[in-house]
């Protein structure tokens, strides 16, 4: 954020409601939505200044900063892009999962050069809610990707799940459940054999606030006999670390979202209500050694969405959905500054519009902009473009 107003943007949120996607001419087959760029026209209402929220913040007072750059444009059949993984040859995935208005199908596309084409389109959808809504998604050790899936917006009822894309030839064969019966699962990281996923709406008997991180080795999920069923509302034996969120104004209680780990093997996740940083310490084995919520100095981030973590510095690169920001987090001593921050935009031009996943490959940083908000976001509403940014880094 910019020096004057650094210390005062924890409350510099603009009000909204969530809309659906605008739609318009949607293409008739799944291969020409991830081949045609969509052909929108700009809502010049999304980029006049939002009044003033309940808390009595001043219209027009989100600064800008930095300069995000257009990667491509989505049409409307993909409207929001989510998680992105980097595997072998520097190959690159995004997911779509459609959130915003999931009639369109869900997909999972490859990311080539500043343009994409298909990869997954055919994700095969729950059987209760026929909805498949992959988010954060990794390259396994076993040359597999792995997504987390969330339902959460489709059912209450623990129907979210972990899914796995046998790879064969570089190239999507099977997709398969490997574990069932999360909440709202969310962000995903291998470190070594070792999968961690985070579900951000893990409740226990007594606490509604609840998430937490899952661990699972490579030898359980690569087990013959199905999925395996984790046990809602307990300590199932794959919870690693529990957090409660603190909701505000809001109204939001998703708790642990992103995830990474540091050059120490260190995991870190946040929470997506209330902005919570945490560090998670591990045992040689990668089981739990303890947990401290991490107090940070200078920018303030309210709400943490996905993050990246560059183990050459120990830096965190940070999602600020509710703030329409990229902040970068110093690990070294915990200090916080603002990469990139916009006021409400549609995203034109590359422009942060709700940005929810970062990756690193080299010096570029690649931009998810979900565009899918709830109220007291500086985003007031999804709408067309639906975009990828990026931003190089020095």
């Amino acid at each position: 954020m910019s020096k004057p107003t650094r210390n005062s943007l924890a409350t510099l949120l603009l009000s909204g409601a969530l809309l659906s996607a605008c739609q318009s001419n949607p293409p008739k087959t799944q291969d020409a939505a991830v081949n045609r760029e969509a052909v929108v026209k700009t809502d010049s209402t999304a980029l006049k200044t939002a009044s003033a929220d309940t808390m009595g913040v001043p219209a027009g007072s989100i600064p800008t900063v930095g300069n995000p750059q257009l990667l491509f444009t989505l049409p409307d059949s993909h409207n929001t892009p989510d998680g992105l993984a980097l595997g072998p040859g520097g190959r690159l995935l995004l997911s779509v999962p459609n959130l915003a208005d999931n009639s369109k199908p869900a997909a999972i596309v490859e990311i080539v050069g500043n343009t994409y084409k298909p990869f997954a389109a055919n994700l095969p959808v729950e059987p209760t809610t026929k909805k498949a809504a992959p988010m954060d998604l990794a390259f396994g050790p076993d040359g597999n990707v792995y997504y987390a899936e969330n339902q959460y917006e489709n059912s209450k009822k623990y129907a979210s799940r972990l899914m796995r894309i046998n790879l064969k030839n570089g190239k999507p064969g099977t997709i398969e459940t490997v574990v069932d019966s999360f909440a709202l699962a969310n962000g995903v990281v291998w470190k070594g054999n070792t999968l961690y996923v985070t579900d951000s709406q893990w409740d226990m008997p007594g606490n509604t606030k609840g998430s937490a991180i899952m661990r699972f080795t490579l030898d359980e999920l690569k087990k013959p006999g199905g999925p395996l069923h984790l046990k809602p509302k307990t300590k199932d034996p794959h919870v690693l670390a529990m957090f409660t969120t603190t909701v505000n104004e809001t109204g939001v209680d998703n708790g642990a979202d992103g995830i990474d780990y540091d050059s120490q093997g260190n995991l870190y996740t946040g929470s997506f209500g209330d902005g919570t940083f945490y560090k998670v310490s591990l045992k040689p084995d990668g089981t739990f050694a303890k947990q401290e919520a991490v107090a940070l100095t200078g920018d303030k981030i309210t709400c943490i969405d996905g993050f990246v973590i560059d183990r050459a510095t120990d830096k965190a690169y940070v999602t600020g959905a509710r703030q329409n920001a990229i902040f970068v987090i110093n690990l070294k001593d915990n200090s916080v500054s603002t990469l990139a921050q916009n006021p409400d935009t549609d995203g034109t031009g590359g422009k942060l519009d709700q940005p929810a996943e970062v990756l690193l490959k080299g010096k570029r940083l690649y931009i998810s902009n979900y565009d899918n908000p709830v109220k007291h976001f500086v985003n007031v509403k999804s709408d067309a473009p639906h975009t990828e940014s990026f931003i190089d880094l020095k």
